[in-house]
């Protein structure tokens, strides 16, 4: 019996040592993924509150999560107590032990201010950062509705309000003639380096970075001819555009002035996309009525679903892709709303684009490892 009991009370000492060794190799599996999401999630929080924001006029500010130190402590004691009995004195072996967790992490948030807040979000996306995304797989039309405030002087919608707040028929044309030749193959954008002759004081080699590179289209790239409707889609695209018939290829830059063998586009900042959307959101009208905000832009030209559909109420589904409580109501996207998921995800993409400078640090993650 001794013995059986002495060994009950060193395999409890010996579990209690080897839980305590082994949190850090599984907390370091179970965190990766953890916080990952965690910075995820509140990124799209922080978004979407941005967006509620600007409906009503509120000045976004954004914290960059600089650090997080997930500190553990798993603390374990124990020993052995062994009486061999004497006499009437039974024998007996008695094992004491105590086990304590505690988890205090730590976060490092930065807001984002001064240069790096005008060149992340009020400077104008250049054509050359959003461009080459269409290559990628994101639908063109998608791309460019969120983006471009102007493509050869075609207007898309603004939420500045007044008689062309809606845009220009023809720039949501253009967009699904677009679209339809990404489909079709015959489509295709390259980024390429080229000579900057524009200029140090030029306005569209500062937007396009031109001493760095350009971005191109080619329209008509594999089998132009083939097919009626790839042609018609073609003869429209240049005509939208007014380019030359004789050339497939065109430069894509910033700006309004046409050319035949160049595209200009006037692209949004950050502020500018969020600004937009937030003026698609459909708000109850006593807060239009008490000149909270304004009215919701009306979209034309085959678009009338909004970008991103924000709906507003008293409560959240459960099930919510994201939610922000604002001024006593809830916003949210709903997890079944593939394509606003998808629109916002691609809001989300070009803002991590945009937030890449020369000195940005992605946050660092400190798990302990014993």
């Amino acid at each position: 019996m001794t013995r059986k009991a002495l060994s009950i009370a060193i395999l409890s000492v010996s579990f209690l040592a080897a839980g305590c060794a082994g949190i850090g190799p599984s907390r370091l599996k179970a965190d990766q993924v953890d916080y990952a999401r965690a910075l995820g999630d509140a990124k799209k929080r922080e978004i979407l509150a941005a967006i509620v924001g600007l409906r009503f006029a509120d000045a976004p500010s954004f914290l960059t999560v600089s650090s997080i130190i997930a500190a553990y402590t798993f603390d374990t004691t124990g020993g052995v107590n062994l009486n061999a009995g004497s006499g009437a004195q039974p024998n007996y072996a008695l094992a004491t032990g105590s086990v304590s967790y505690s988890n205090h992490p730590t976060f490092t948030f930065t807001p984002t201010t001064g240069d790096a807040y005008a060149s992340a979000y009020i400077r104008p996306l250049s054509p050359t950062l959003v461009m080459p995304l269409a290559e990628s797989g994101i639908p063109i039309d998608l791309l460019l509705r969120i983006t471009a405030q102007s493509i050869s002087g075609l207007q898309n919608g603004t939420a500045l309000g007044g008689p062309n707040a809606s845009g220009s028929p023809e720039f949501f044309q253009l967009l699904r003639a677009l679209r339809r030749l990404q489909l079709a193959g015959e489509l295709n954008i390259e980024s390429r380096n080229t000579d900057d002759k524009a200029g140090k004081n030029d306005k569209s080699s500062k937007i396009n970075n031109a001493d760095k590179g350009g971005v191109f289209i080619t329209l008509g790239a594999t089998r132009s001819g083939s097919n009626k409707a790839v042609v018609d889609d073609l003869t429209l695209v240049r005509r939208l555009l007014h380019l030359s018939p004789k050339m497939k290829t065109y430069e894509i830059v910033y700006g309004q002035s046409a050319d035949h063998d160049r595209i200009p586009m006037v692209t949004r900042s950050v502020l500018g996309i969020l600004t937009d959307l937030g003026a698609q959101i459909a708000v109850p009208d006593e807060q239009v009525g008490s000149g909270a905000t304004q009215p919701s832009i009306g979209l034309i030209g085959g678009e009338t679903r909004p970008t991103i559909i924000v709906k507003v109420g008293a409560k959240v589904p459960q099930d919510a892709y994201v939610s922000v409580l604002y001024d006593r109501a809830n916003y949210w996207i709903d997890r079944g709303d593939f394509d606003s998921k998808y629109a916002f995800t691609v809001v989300q993409n070009l803002m991590a684009l945009a937030e890449v400078t020369d000195t940005a640090k992605s946050p660092v993650v400190t798990i302990p490892a014993n």
